[in-house]
């Protein structure tokens, strides 16, 4: 099978294509082909920075959808053909994937693999910030960093749908139309710190309930000027470099800061089927749009992660083994 391989860490042209053995699986475990694979952000920091530790060689990629090829012993809940979709399986830029079969779930039959890869990642994400690390509730005006990206489009739509005001950041005017599209009520176009008097002019110079950051240390205390008193800053930024250091006195108008970690939000597998279920319930009646912003072959990984890395896509980039 064919397989994206990193043997040394570095930019996007340390992304090859190569050949390697079809992999077995073992007790517990499924082998899937894969149809559509997420190319996420956080995989161009484990391109440059490793998968943890560093080690190398390694087939990057956490996310995907694809078909059951083959049963390891002991596994009842799927059978071979099974459509399923899964996040965080490594070695998922790839023809073929093991896995434990605990990680992956059923995908309904109504909903395509490409919207599936598209949702388990950015999906479950967007899902934790808006009902449980900082919940939104009817009234409450937030700010989304990133507002055209795949995160947040389906961040936004989460939002809306639970009765909260979107102002969406986003780099370009090519982007404005996208964000509204998926339900921003005001968009404001900037980069770096430029979005802070804007966003106080649109709230009467109260500022916003809650700050959904993703920019990185550069935006983070930025963020932090336009929240009202007691409002919540959600930073997930960490794979854009080193995260800000804050003394607790610098913290301004009693506000909260979370950093939330995503298997909080599926620490068990009947958290993973139920809120992945609920996912692919909004996805398949129009409730959650779901935006392809690009589609790859496997052998052009590296174009996808440049791509990525330019800030100049929007949605969700897939790759197709």
């Amino acid at each position: 099978m064919q397989a994206i391989v990193v043997d040394r860490l570095g930019g996007p042209e340390e992304l090859r294509i190569a050949e390697r053995p079809a992999p077995q699986p073992g007790p517990g475990e499924i082998r899937v082909d894969i149809s559509a694979a997420g190319v996420n952000f956080m995989d161009t920091g484990a391109r440059r920075l490793g998968p943890g530790e560093g080690q190398v060689p390694f087939v990057p990629g956490v996310e995907g959808a694809g078909r059951i090829d083959a049963l390891g012993e002991g596994v009842t809940e799927f059978a071979v053909g099974d459509r399923v979709a899964w996040v965080y399986a490594s070695g998922s830029y790839a023809e073929q994937l093991v896995m434990p079969a605990a990680s992956a779930v059923p995908v309904p039959a109504d909903v395509p693999d490409e919207v599936a890869a598209s949702v388990m990642m950015q999906g479950i994400t967007a899902h934790h910030f808006a009902t449980e690390a900082a919940p939104v509730e009817p009234g409450h005006v937030t700010l989304v960093h990133a507002a055209a990206g795949g995160l947040g489009q389906k961040l936004t739509q989460f939002i809306k749908a639970r009765g909260g005001t979107v102002i969406g950041l986003t780099s370009t005017a090519e982007k404005v139309e996208v964000a509204r599209h998926v339900g921003a009520d005001h968009v404001v176009i900037s980069t770096g710190d430029a979005f802070v008097e804007p966003v106080l002019e649109l709230t009467g110079g109260r500022g916003v309930h809650t700050v959904f950051d993703g920019g990185g240390e550069t935006t983070f205390r930025a963020s932090m000027k336009v929240l009202r008193r007691h409002g919540t800053l959600l930073y997930y930024g960490a794979v854009l470099g080193a995260a800000p250091v804050v003394n607790m006195r610098e913290l301004p108008s009693s506000i909260k800061v979370c950093y939330p970690v995503f298997r909080d939000h599926i620490p068990t597998r009947e958290a993973l089927l139920r809120h992945s279920a609920e996912i692919f319930d909004l996805a398949r009646d129009g409730r959650l749009h779901v935006e392809i912003g690009g589609r790859y072959p496997l052998k052009d990984a590296a174009q996808a992660h440049r791509d990525i890395e330019s800030r100049l896509t929007t949605g969700k980039l897939l790759l197709l083994p």
